[in-house]
């Protein structure tokens, strides 16, 4: 039995139904547009359940090969690095922090409240016994599969419009076009960011709860009995709750509420906009279309939409308290254009980059700030033809939503253009600026809207083409392709050094690509090569002070000083506030022998981070230098109350204390710091030479023997338990500890000596038995 026989059987209800094309022909339009994909699907495979089950495998297959990568890029920051994920941390602290863990009150915190997104990954970190990343990306894997299969019940609504039985069952009137929309969207390569990116979650997460709002409303038009209009009121609120979780996960799950409302006027209500813009030009009074509106409930679900909203906002903004991040130029180069024109061009440019990335997301690039893109400064530039281009298309599109006779296909081209725009407002720079240039991330939710309007301009293809079989072999081939994108770029995402080295060919004049790249060769060691980075990542961008501070210390740690010291204080005249700058200012200029500045430079980084455990640590040092012991203990407890684990300012308080001798005070330290740091085997051994000195011999003993096991290989640790021997009148383990740090390290002069003192001692003490 086909769709059309089905039909003539299945009871309607009319109550709610108006704007979904409740009349016969109108679903036999909808049934014959979905037949113009015929040749693309056949018919065995069109069944909820076996789309569904396709669908979801086909989502999975894309993104499987990031299951096993490491954390990348902005994961270290919001999960490596960021204590709400840590049992320590109460639990009521998520809703006090940003999604970096940092407090929504700071001054330097991004505002991107995103709680529940970050108590999913405090439950993976539970249930992964650590930072082990698998098990965060196989869950982004399986969300993106999830929401993949939901895409199959969003498209089919709107393609095939809301049709209910008498029992209240949605009937599946697009299988095939709903198919090949879902389809799309779960093999877009511009999703990987937030499928392989641990970090993306948040994305995947808002649209689940944003889907799941958007059908939750569909529901409310189900009804059709008495008890219709109580149930009707609980979906809205419904939606609107499950909206503002989808706020919780990451501030676009916001705009559902207004997707809802575009959907409800113009698809429920027939709200006829070219219509009722007629109506008002010609003066006519009529207006029946209000009347309609209020018998239908439409202003009271508006309402409840509107105070619901209204309301999620507020509150949000509330716990935000003290007003939107501060970006820098670098963040957002067009924000902070002078002329309002070249921010307008620059915008609009950005928006036809963003297009283009759904259109053809073969460039993708894991960042697109600090010179990728550079401003458009004139009308005369080249780009400005991408402009032209991207309104030409977007105007045409919405001509054809409001002027079309066929309200089938305004109601799709609507719905398509409402997925497409509304959810990417948020990023768009028009309400408030943003920290970022272009990020695939946001394009998740605005690629459904694209899926709608490509698979809608398929079958218009088809139906006015005899080529069918060229049409059908270029949709499979999108599909085809996009998915070994997907599994090339999820491959990419797996390490930080591939995700790097990947934006060189996209956006070779990105000076934070060179960085990254730079940083990661750093950190395995490799200075020569990041040297080398980062002079480029400061040549293309010369206030790039991140760069400049980093190489300043590669330089430092080479002992090319000057240049360093150069380097450095650039960085500072850039950016006045940089206390890391300051702080690795410091340590060169005490390298140098200028204490004076150096102290000026620590001061300077205190009172941009006060609470900076490691400058004061660096502080105490130079203090220490300049036999300014007092402060210089001073300097490192205050690094102890800002860092209780800060193991080298708690060894460094016991070592001045010893050479001092305040011997009680040393043992009364090393104490303190043991507890708190019980497994630190340089404390075992500080404290062990202090109470060696002490006389408290046995105890002295145990803490040699723990930090020795802990760290078998250190050859002090063996000359100075010798030493302890030695003093003790255990001249045979004396012997036997000197001899194995000798093994250890054959030029230590002071074992060596003592180990000559014990030998002559020992031959003495034969002689006089003989």
């Amino acid at each position: 039995m086909n769709i059309y026989m089905v039909l003539s059987f299945l009871q309607i209800p009319n109550q709610h139904n108006a704007g979904a094309g409740g009349h016969q022909p109108a679903v036999f339009r909808m049934a014959v547009l979905d037949t113009d994909l015929d040749h693309i699907f056949p018919s065995s495979v069109l069944p909820p359940f076996w789309a569904k089950l396709v669908v979801g495998l086909v989502a999975i297959v894309c993104f499987a090969r990031s299951y096993d990568g490491d954390f990348v890029f902005d994961d270290s920051e919001a999960i490596v690095n960021n204590k709400d994920l840590q049992a320590e941390t109460p639990l009521g602290d998520l809703w006090h922090h940003d999604f970096w863990g940092s407090r929504l009150s700071s001054n330097t915190s991004h505002k991107s409240y995103r709680p529940l997104t970050v108590l999913t990954f405090r439950i993976n970190y539970y249930l992964s016994g650590g930072f082990h990343p698998m098990g965060f990306h196989v869950v982004n894997i399986l969300l993106h599969g999830g929401i993949s299969v939901l895409m199959v019940d969003v498209f089919s609504v709107l393609f095939g419009g809301l049709q209910y039985t008498s029992k209240g069952r949605r009937l599946h009137l697009a299988p095939r076009a709903s198919l090949l929309a879902a389809l799309l969207f779960a093999v877009h390569p511009v999703h990987t960011e937030c499928v392989a990116g641990v970090v993306g979650r948040a994305d995947l997460l808002c649209a689940l709860f944003f889907f799941l709002s958007f059908l939750g409303y569909c529901k409310a038009f189900r009804e059709s009995n008495k008890e219709g209009a109580y149930s009707s009121t609980f979906w809205v609120l419904l939606s609107i709750f499950l909206g503002a979780v989808a706020m919780l996960c990451k501030e676009q799950g916001i705009t559902v509420l207004g997707l809802n409302a575009v959907f409800d006027i113009l698809v429920i209500g027939k709200f006829n906009v070219l219509e009722i813009v007629q109506k008002v030009l010609h003066k006519d009074k009529s207006l029946e279309s209000l009347g309609m509106l209020r018998n239908g409930g439409l202003l009271f679900r508006m309402t409840l939409l509107t105070s619901g909203g209204a309301g999620v906002l507020y509150v949000r903004w509330t716990i935000m308290g003290t007003g939107p991040p501060a970006f820098t130029e670098v963040d957002n180069p067009a924000s902070f254009a002078d002329s309002m024109l070249v921010r307008a061009i620059n915008y609009n440019y950005y928006y036809s980059l963003n297009a283009w990335l759904l259109l053809c997301p073969w460039w993708l690039c894991f960042d697109w700030s600090m010179g990728c893109i550079p401003l458009i400064k004139s009308v005369s530039d080249w780009r400005v033809i991408a402009l032209a281009a991207l309104w030409f298309c977007l105007i045409g599109l919405i001509c054809q939503a409001l002027c079309s006779e066929d309200g089938h296909k305004r109601r799709i081209l609507t719905l398509g253009l409402g997925f497409l725009v509304i959810p990417f407002l948020p990023a768009s720079n028009l309400f408030f600026r943003v920290g970022f240039v272009v990020a695939e991330r946001v394009l998740y939710l605005p690629s459904v809207g694209y899926c709608v309007l490509l698979t809608f301009g398929f079958g218009a293809l088809s139906k006015h083409t005899k080529k069918k079989k060229l049409i059908a072999a270029v949709v499979l081939g999108i599909l085809f392709i996009n998915m070994l994108r997907c599994v090339v770029r999820s491959g990419e995402w797996r390490s930080e050094e591939q995700l790097f080295r990947s934006a060189l060919s996209v956006c070779p004049l990105n000076a934070k690509v060179h960085y990254n790249i730079g940083k990661n060769l750093a950190d395995k060691g490799n200075q020569t090569a990041a040297i080398r980075y980062y002079r480029e990542a400061v040549r293309l961008n010369p206030k790039y002070v991140h760069a400049m501070n980093n190489l300043g210390n590669i330089l430092k740690e080479r002992n090319e000083l000057r240049e360093a010291e150069e380097l450095l204080s650039l960085a500072v005249r850039i950016q006045p506030d940089f206390a890391a700058a300051w702080m690795n200012l410091g340590i060169v200029q005490n390298s140098l022998k200028r204490f004076e500045a150096a102290e000026q430079s620590y001061r300077m980084a205190i009172k941009h981070r006060r609470k900076y455990p490691d400058c004061y640590y660096n502080l105490g040092r130079l203090y220490a230098d300049l036999n300014r012991h007092v402060d210089a203990l001073n300097a490192w407890r205050n690094a102890t109350v800002l860092k209780p684990e800060h193991s080298l300012a708690w060894n460094n308080m016991i070592i001045l204390l010893d050479n001092t001798g305040n011997l009680a005070q040393a043992e009364a330290v090393g104490r303190e710091a043991l507890e708190l740091i019980p497994n630190d085997h340089s404390l075992m051994f500080s404290l062990a030479n202090v109470l060696g000195k002490s006389q408290k011999y046995k105890e002295s003993e145990a803490l040699f023997l723990k930090a020795i096991k802990a760290n078998p290989n250190a050859a002090s640790y063996h000359g100075n338990l010798a030493v302890l021997y030695h003093r003790w009148g255990h001249l045979d383990l004396a012997k036997k500890h000197y001899e194995i740090s000798l093994q250890l390290d054959p030029t230590a002069s002071g074992t060596k000596e003592n180990y000559g003192l014990l030998r002559r001692k020992l031959e003495l003490m034969q002689k006089k038995d003989v």
